[in-house]
């Protein structure tokens, strides 16, 4: 079995603009989209190199696994969430990630994905520390 997490990882530049980090969770980063429209985390594998969830080893595949599991259940707990939408698409950003959004109907994309749904509405920096530091005091 491989390492957890590889030293020569380096993040996607398109996640680093979109994108802020939570924490490092036992595998990935955990970042926070800067999209007002949904409640959307980001999770980042540090695995230099990895593009599909076969690019994990098993340990590593079920670390995934448990943070997706963590996010998921305190994303479902946020006010006007009824839905989780979870996916790992990797058609323009090769880097491994999964996307974890929160959802509900009627929400700025519903039934559709978020994805080409619109422009992001991005956060100015206040709120978004702040929902920063609400999530990561909902990881300690």
């Amino acid at each position: 079995m491989t390492e957890a997490v590889t030293s020569d990882f380096e993040l996607d530049t398109r996640l680093a603009a979109d994108s802020v980090l939570v924490a490092d969770g036992p595998l990935s980063q955990i970042r926070l989209m800067n999209d007002g429209r949904f409640p959307w985390i980001v999770l980042v594998p540090r695995v230099a190199g990895a593009s599909e969830w076969i690019d994990l080893d098993g340990g590593q595949q079920r670390l995934l696994l448990a943070e997706i599991d963590q996010i998921s259940r305190h994303l479902k707990q946020k006010p006007n969430v009824t839905k989780l939408n979870i996916g790992a698409l990797g058609n323009i950003v090769r880097q491994l990630h999964v996307h974890l959004v929160g959802r509900h109907e009627g929400d700025a994309a519903w039934p559709g994905p978020v994805w080409g749904s619109g422009p992001a509405q991005r956060l100015d920096s206040g709120v978004l520390a702040e929902r920063v530091e609400i999530w990561r005091q909902r990881l300690r």
